[in-house]
């Protein structure tokens, strides 16, 4: 796997502080938001780590976007202020 860019990795971390976000507008912390999903509290965890260093897939933010308490675009996700 080729080393990440400056670029990549400012993108990884603005998707994952989009991600904390929008968790936190639920008023959910990461266990109750897991449980709420019936996924691993650890996942969310992972989802929110600015340590790691895959960072989340599409895949992942598609399937994050399509939970009932966030349920918003894909567009909706990265048309965030964060992004521009």
């Amino acid at each position: 796997m080729s080393k990440l860019t400056e670029e990549d990795i400012k993108l990884r971390e603005q998707i994952t502080q989009r991600l904390i976000d929008l968790r936190e507008a639920t008023g959910l912390n990461q266990s109750d938001f897991a449980k709420a999903h019936l996924i691993d509290r650890q996942q969310v965890n992972r989802w929110e780590s600015f340590e790691a260093h895959r960072g989340v897939t599409i895949y992942t933010i598609k399937k994050f976007c399509a939970l009932s308490l966030i349920n918003i675009s894909l567009q909706q996700f990265f048309d965030d202020p964060l992004f521009k």
